[in-house]
Protein backbone atom coordinates (compact mmCIF):
# COMPACT_ATOMS: atom_id res chain seq x y z
CA UNK A 1 0.00 0.00 0.00
CA UNK A 2 1.46 3.09 -1.52
CA UNK A 3 0.76 6.41 1.07
CA UNK A 4 1.95 10.10 0.56
CA UNK A 5 4.45 10.76 3.28
CA UNK A 6 3.82 14.38 4.39
CA UNK A 7 5.61 16.99 6.40
CA UNK A 8 4.92 20.46 7.33
CA UNK A 9 6.36 22.89 9.35
CA UNK A 10 4.27 25.92 9.91
CA UNK A 11 6.07 29.04 10.65
CA UNK A 12 4.36 31.70 12.44
CA UNK A 13 6.66 33.76 14.01
CA UNK A 14 6.61 37.33 11.56
CA UNK A 15 9.63 37.19 11.07
CA UNK A 16 9.41 33.97 9.29
CA UNK A 17 6.51 35.70 7.73
CA UNK A 18 8.38 38.81 6.87
CA UNK A 19 11.41 36.26 5.00
CA UNK A 20 8.38 33.97 2.98
CA UNK A 21 10.12 35.28 0.11
CA UNK A 22 13.70 33.08 1.25
CA UNK A 23 13.50 29.52 0.71
CA UNK A 24 14.22 27.83 3.86
CA UNK A 25 17.16 24.90 4.27
CA UNK A 26 14.74 22.92 5.62
CA UNK A 27 12.21 23.01 2.48
CA UNK A 28 12.41 19.88 0.57
CA UNK A 29 10.83 17.00 -1.99
CA UNK A 30 11.65 13.60 -2.89
CA UNK A 31 9.45 11.60 -4.90
CA UNK A 32 9.28 7.54 -5.31
CA UNK A 33 9.51 5.84 -8.43
CA UNK A 34 5.80 5.61 -8.57
CA UNK A 35 5.19 9.46 -7.63
CA UNK A 36 4.62 8.99 -4.09
CA UNK A 37 5.95 12.39 -2.61
CA UNK A 38 7.84 13.19 0.48
CA UNK A 39 7.76 16.78 1.18
CA UNK A 40 8.61 19.46 3.72
CA UNK A 41 7.79 22.99 3.66
CA UNK A 42 8.08 26.04 5.71
CA UNK A 43 4.34 27.68 5.97
CA UNK A 44 4.44 31.26 7.47
CA UNK A 45 1.44 32.99 8.56
CA UNK A 46 -0.48 34.23 5.74
CA UNK A 47 -0.48 37.69 5.56
CA UNK A 48 -3.64 37.44 3.23
CA UNK A 49 -6.45 36.73 5.85
CA UNK A 50 -7.73 39.19 8.72
CA UNK A 51 -6.19 39.40 11.89
CA UNK A 52 -8.73 37.66 13.39
CA UNK A 53 -8.32 34.45 11.20
CA UNK A 54 -4.56 34.71 11.62
CA UNK A 55 -5.24 34.19 15.54
CA UNK A 56 -7.94 31.94 15.14
CA UNK A 57 -5.19 29.75 12.85
CA UNK A 58 -2.80 30.34 15.41
CA UNK A 59 -4.87 28.87 18.14
CA UNK A 60 -5.33 25.52 16.71
CA UNK A 61 -2.09 24.85 17.30
CA UNK A 62 -3.24 24.05 20.82
CA UNK A 63 -5.76 21.32 19.04
CA UNK A 64 -5.27 17.79 20.81
CA UNK A 65 -6.23 15.24 18.30
CA UNK A 66 -6.58 11.44 18.63
CA UNK A 67 -8.63 8.56 18.70
CA UNK A 68 -12.54 9.14 20.42
CA UNK A 69 -14.99 6.70 20.81
CA UNK A 70 -18.69 7.35 19.08
CA UNK A 71 -20.13 8.18 22.62
CA UNK A 72 -17.31 10.70 23.05
CA UNK A 73 -17.95 12.40 19.47
CA UNK A 74 -21.39 12.87 20.06
CA UNK A 75 -20.55 14.44 23.76
CA UNK A 76 -18.15 16.55 22.25
CA UNK A 77 -20.04 18.01 19.27
CA UNK A 78 -23.34 18.25 21.17
CA UNK A 79 -20.87 20.88 23.36
CA UNK A 80 -20.05 22.90 20.44
CA UNK A 81 -23.32 22.62 18.99
CA UNK A 82 -25.13 24.02 22.29
CA UNK A 83 -21.84 26.50 22.36
CA UNK A 84 -22.30 27.77 18.46
CA UNK A 85 -25.72 27.94 18.55
CA UNK A 86 -25.89 30.71 21.14
CA UNK A 87 -23.23 32.26 18.98
CA UNK A 88 -25.51 32.31 15.79
CA UNK A 89 -28.51 33.85 18.02
CA UNK A 90 -25.82 36.19 19.07
CA UNK A 91 -24.60 37.71 15.65
CA UNK A 92 -27.96 36.32 13.92
CA UNK A 93 -31.11 36.69 15.77
CA UNK A 94 -33.94 33.80 14.89
CA UNK A 95 -36.64 32.22 16.23
CA UNK A 96 -36.66 28.55 16.18
CA UNK A 97 -39.35 25.57 16.93
CA UNK A 98 -38.78 22.15 17.63
CA UNK A 99 -41.13 20.10 15.79
CA UNK A 100 -41.39 17.11 13.32
CA UNK A 101 -42.18 17.40 9.64
CA UNK A 102 -43.04 13.98 7.70
CA UNK A 103 -42.45 12.04 11.21
CA UNK A 104 -38.91 13.46 10.93
CA UNK A 105 -37.22 15.63 13.76
CA UNK A 106 -36.95 19.28 12.60
CA UNK A 107 -36.33 23.07 13.70
CA UNK A 108 -38.48 25.75 12.07
CA UNK A 109 -35.58 28.66 11.85
CA UNK A 110 -37.78 32.19 11.16
CA UNK A 111 -35.85 35.38 10.69
CA UNK A 112 -37.44 38.36 13.16
CA UNK A 113 -38.86 39.87 10.46
CA UNK A 114 -39.48 38.48 6.77
CA UNK A 115 -40.89 40.13 4.17
CA UNK A 116 -44.23 39.78 2.51
CA UNK A 117 -42.62 38.64 -0.38
CA UNK A 118 -40.67 35.92 0.65
CA UNK A 119 -43.25 34.01 2.46
CA UNK A 120 -44.03 31.33 -0.35
CA UNK A 121 -40.31 30.10 0.09
CA UNK A 122 -38.83 27.27 2.13
CA UNK A 123 -34.84 26.80 2.48
CA UNK A 124 -33.91 22.94 4.02
CA UNK A 125 -30.49 22.61 6.06
CA UNK A 126 -28.60 19.33 6.33
CA UNK A 127 -26.46 19.59 9.18
CA UNK A 128 -22.26 18.83 9.39
CA UNK A 129 -21.52 16.41 11.50
CA UNK A 130 -19.61 13.23 9.83
CA UNK A 131 -22.86 11.76 9.28
CA UNK A 132 -22.46 10.40 13.26
CA UNK A 133 -22.80 13.46 15.05
CA UNK A 134 -24.59 16.86 14.83
CA UNK A 135 -22.06 19.44 14.89
CA UNK A 136 -24.05 22.75 12.89
CA UNK A 137 -27.71 22.47 12.49
CA UNK A 138 -28.60 25.96 14.08
CA UNK A 139 -25.45 26.87 13.75
CA UNK A 140 -25.65 26.78 10.02
CA UNK A 141 -29.58 27.34 9.93
CA UNK A 142 -29.62 30.33 12.20
CA UNK A 143 -27.52 32.82 10.24
CA UNK A 144 -28.94 31.71 6.39
CA UNK A 145 -32.63 32.82 7.99
CA UNK A 146 -31.20 36.03 9.28
CA UNK A 147 -29.81 36.93 6.25
CA UNK A 148 -31.99 35.75 3.80
CA UNK A 149 -34.92 36.76 5.92
CA UNK A 150 -36.61 33.50 5.10
CA UNK A 151 -37.65 30.28 6.61
CA UNK A 152 -35.15 27.54 7.10
CA UNK A 153 -36.07 23.77 7.84
CA UNK A 154 -32.88 21.91 9.81
CA UNK A 155 -33.60 18.33 9.48
CA UNK A 156 -32.22 16.07 12.00
CA UNK A 157 -31.93 12.86 9.97
CA UNK A 158 -30.74 9.62 11.20
CA UNK A 159 -27.41 9.17 12.08
CA UNK A 160 -24.56 6.13 11.19
CA UNK A 161 -23.96 3.52 12.10
CA UNK A 162 -26.86 2.96 13.58
CA UNK A 163 -28.61 4.55 10.27
CA UNK A 164 -26.28 3.93 7.45
CA UNK A 165 -26.45 5.40 3.60
CA UNK A 166 -29.69 5.58 2.55
CA UNK A 167 -31.20 6.05 5.73
CA UNK A 168 -30.64 9.75 5.71
CA UNK A 169 -31.27 10.33 2.10
CA UNK A 170 -35.02 8.93 3.06
CA UNK A 171 -35.18 11.25 6.31
CA UNK A 172 -34.62 14.30 3.90
CA UNK A 173 -36.61 13.12 0.76
CA UNK A 174 -39.64 12.60 3.19
CA UNK A 175 -39.31 16.26 4.64
CA UNK A 176 -38.66 17.19 1.25
CA UNK A 177 -42.07 15.54 -0.39
CA UNK A 178 -43.98 16.84 3.32
CA UNK A 179 -42.77 20.83 1.82
CA UNK A 180 -43.98 20.41 -1.83
CA UNK A 181 -47.73 20.17 -0.40
CA UNK A 182 -47.18 23.77 0.95
CA UNK A 183 -43.88 25.45 -1.41
CA UNK A 184 -43.76 25.26 -5.09
CA UNK A 185 -39.94 23.60 -6.20
CA UNK A 186 -39.04 26.94 -7.65
CA UNK A 187 -39.35 28.00 -3.78
CA UNK A 188 -37.23 25.61 -2.37
CA UNK A 189 -33.59 25.27 -1.66
CA UNK A 190 -31.33 22.92 -0.11
CA UNK A 191 -28.26 23.40 1.92
CA UNK A 192 -25.42 22.36 3.82
CA UNK A 193 -22.17 22.03 4.96
CA UNK A 194 -19.80 19.07 5.04
CA UNK A 195 -21.75 15.67 5.67
CA UNK A 196 -24.67 18.38 4.96
CA UNK A 197 -23.02 19.47 1.78
CA UNK A 198 -22.68 15.66 0.78
CA UNK A 199 -26.00 14.77 1.47
CA UNK A 200 -27.44 17.62 0.07
CA UNK A 201 -26.15 16.62 -3.95
CA UNK A 202 -27.27 12.77 -2.81
CA UNK A 203 -31.24 14.07 -1.91
CA UNK A 204 -30.94 15.96 -5.30
CA UNK A 205 -29.82 12.60 -7.43
CA UNK A 206 -32.01 10.67 -5.15
CA UNK A 207 -34.92 13.70 -6.38
CA UNK A 208 -33.58 12.95 -9.97
CA UNK A 209 -33.92 9.35 -10.14
CA UNK A 210 -37.61 9.43 -8.50
CA UNK A 211 -38.98 11.97 -11.12
CA UNK A 212 -39.77 14.52 -8.48
CA UNK A 213 -39.37 17.97 -8.88
CA UNK A 214 -36.41 19.46 -8.11
CA UNK A 215 -35.82 22.34 -5.82
CA UNK A 216 -34.75 25.96 -7.15
CA UNK A 217 -30.92 26.03 -5.60
CA UNK A 218 -28.56 23.87 -3.79
CA UNK A 219 -25.74 25.08 -1.69
CA UNK A 220 -22.71 22.49 -1.61
CA UNK A 221 -20.63 23.82 1.27
CA UNK A 222 -17.42 21.56 1.56
CA UNK A 223 -18.43 18.36 0.23
CA UNK A 224 -17.76 15.32 -1.92
CA UNK A 225 -19.30 13.39 -4.58
CA UNK A 226 -17.13 10.03 -4.75
CA UNK A 227 -16.49 7.94 -2.05
CA UNK A 228 -14.47 5.84 -4.28
CA UNK A 229 -11.41 7.74 -4.06
CA UNK A 230 -9.49 10.41 -2.77
CA UNK A 231 -9.26 13.65 -3.05
CA UNK A 232 -5.54 15.37 -2.75
CA UNK A 233 -6.67 17.65 -0.31
CA UNK A 234 -7.51 14.73 2.31
CA UNK A 235 -3.77 13.44 1.77
CA UNK A 236 -2.55 16.91 2.83
CA UNK A 237 -4.90 18.67 5.54
CA UNK A 238 -6.62 17.53 8.62
CA UNK A 239 -9.89 19.37 9.77
CA UNK A 240 -7.98 21.83 11.50
CA UNK A 241 -5.94 22.46 8.39
CA UNK A 242 -2.35 21.92 9.41
CA UNK A 243 -2.59 20.79 12.59
CA UNK A 244 -3.78 17.50 14.17
CA UNK A 245 -3.01 14.30 13.51
CA UNK A 246 -3.05 13.50 9.58
CA UNK A 247 -3.96 9.79 7.87
CA UNK A 248 -2.88 9.67 4.77
CA UNK A 249 -5.46 7.11 2.24
CA UNK A 250 -4.91 5.01 -0.01
CA UNK A 251 -7.61 4.50 -2.55
CA UNK A 252 -7.48 1.37 -3.27
CA UNK A 253 -7.62 0.55 0.48
CA UNK A 254 -10.41 3.02 2.50
CA UNK A 255 -10.89 2.25 5.50
CA UNK A 256 -14.77 1.19 6.46
CA UNK A 257 -16.85 4.03 6.69
CA UNK A 258 -20.12 3.53 8.92
CA UNK A 259 -22.30 6.04 6.36
CA UNK A 260 -21.31 4.04 3.63
CA UNK A 261 -21.81 0.26 4.62
CA UNK A 262 -21.98 -2.23 2.63
CA UNK A 263 -23.06 0.51 -0.50
CA UNK A 264 -21.19 0.02 -3.59
CA UNK A 265 -18.62 3.34 -3.23
CA UNK A 266 -19.67 4.09 -6.92
CA UNK A 267 -23.36 4.42 -6.33
CA UNK A 268 -24.88 7.36 -8.22
CA UNK A 269 -26.71 8.65 -4.77
CA UNK A 270 -23.53 7.70 -2.88
CA UNK A 271 -21.11 9.34 -5.23
CA UNK A 272 -22.88 12.19 -7.81
CA UNK A 273 -20.23 12.09 -9.36
CA UNK A 274 -21.45 9.14 -11.72
CA UNK A 275 -24.55 10.06 -11.80
CA UNK A 276 -26.35 11.54 -14.87
CA UNK A 277 -26.22 15.63 -13.54
CA UNK A 278 -27.90 17.00 -16.53
CA UNK A 279 -30.78 19.30 -14.97
CA UNK A 280 -29.48 19.58 -11.56
CA UNK A 281 -30.32 22.62 -9.73
CA UNK A 282 -27.97 26.50 -9.74
CA UNK A 283 -25.44 24.99 -6.90
CA UNK A 284 -23.26 27.50 -4.79
CA UNK A 285 -20.07 25.74 -3.63
CA UNK A 286 -17.59 26.51 -1.11
CA UNK A 287 -14.33 25.60 0.26
CA UNK A 288 -11.00 27.63 1.35
CA UNK A 289 -7.64 26.47 0.36
CA UNK A 290 -6.78 24.40 3.66
CA UNK A 291 -10.29 22.70 3.53
CA UNK A 292 -9.84 18.86 3.80
CA UNK A 293 -12.43 18.82 1.53
CA UNK A 294 -11.21 20.99 -0.93
CA UNK A 295 -10.41 18.76 -4.11
CA UNK A 296 -13.29 16.74 -3.48
CA UNK A 297 -15.83 20.31 -3.61
CA UNK A 298 -13.94 21.41 -6.25
CA UNK A 299 -14.04 18.05 -8.47
CA UNK A 300 -18.19 17.86 -8.15
CA UNK A 301 -18.16 21.82 -9.16
CA UNK A 302 -16.55 20.34 -12.58
CA UNK A 303 -18.93 17.28 -13.54
CA UNK A 304 -21.62 20.41 -12.18
CA UNK A 305 -20.07 22.28 -14.92
CA UNK A 306 -19.41 19.56 -17.50
CA UNK A 307 -23.49 18.98 -17.24
CA UNK A 308 -23.81 22.23 -18.22
CA UNK A 309 -25.39 23.28 -14.73
CA UNK A 310 -25.03 26.78 -13.25
CA UNK A 311 -22.41 25.68 -10.72
CA UNK A 312 -20.21 28.71 -8.76
CA UNK A 313 -17.50 27.50 -6.91
CA UNK A 314 -15.78 29.91 -4.09
CA UNK A 315 -12.45 29.24 -2.41
CA UNK A 316 -11.23 31.28 0.92
CA UNK A 317 -7.89 31.48 1.42
CA UNK A 318 -5.60 29.89 3.75
CA UNK A 319 -8.87 28.68 6.11
CA UNK A 320 -9.69 24.87 7.26
CA UNK A 321 -12.88 22.95 6.73
CA UNK A 322 -16.06 24.51 7.68
CA UNK A 323 -14.45 27.97 9.00
CA UNK A 324 -17.87 29.77 8.77
CA UNK A 325 -18.39 27.94 11.49
CA UNK A 326 -16.95 30.77 13.89
CA UNK A 327 -18.91 33.99 14.08
CA UNK A 328 -15.52 36.40 15.08
CA UNK A 329 -13.97 36.05 11.78
CA UNK A 330 -15.09 38.69 9.10
CA UNK A 331 -14.71 36.09 6.62
CA UNK A 332 -17.55 33.89 7.82
CA UNK A 333 -19.46 37.20 7.85
CA UNK A 334 -18.37 37.45 4.01
CA UNK A 335 -19.24 33.83 3.19
CA UNK A 336 -22.58 34.13 4.92
CA UNK A 337 -23.49 37.19 3.31
CA UNK A 338 -22.51 35.31 -0.18
CA UNK A 339 -24.74 32.32 0.70
CA UNK A 340 -27.47 33.88 1.59
CA UNK A 341 -27.40 36.46 -1.53
CA UNK A 342 -27.77 32.99 -3.69
CA UNK A 343 -30.56 31.75 -2.38
CA UNK A 344 -32.00 35.19 -2.50
CA UNK A 345 -31.59 35.27 -6.30
CA UNK A 346 -32.14 31.82 -7.15
CA UNK A 347 -35.26 30.94 -4.82
CA UNK A 348 -38.90 31.83 -5.33
CA UNK A 349 -37.87 34.39 -7.72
Amino acid sequence: MKLIALHLIIAIAPILAAQSNTASPQDSARFDPDGTAHITRMVPMPSTISPEAQQWLKSLEQYKGGQQTLAERRARTDEWRKFGSGEARKYYPANVEETTTAGVRTDIITPLNMPEANRNRVLINLHGGGFNSDSGSLIEGIPIANLAKTKVVSVYYRLAPENPFPAAVDDVIAVYKELLKTYKPHSIGIFGTSAGAILTAEVAVRLKQSGLPLPAALGIFSGLGDFSRVGDSRQLFTLNGFPGEMRPIDSNDQPDDQYVGKTDRKDPVLSPLFADLHGMPASLLVTSTRDILLSDTSTLQRALLHAGVDARLVVFEALPHAFWYHFQLPETKEALELMAKFFDERVGR
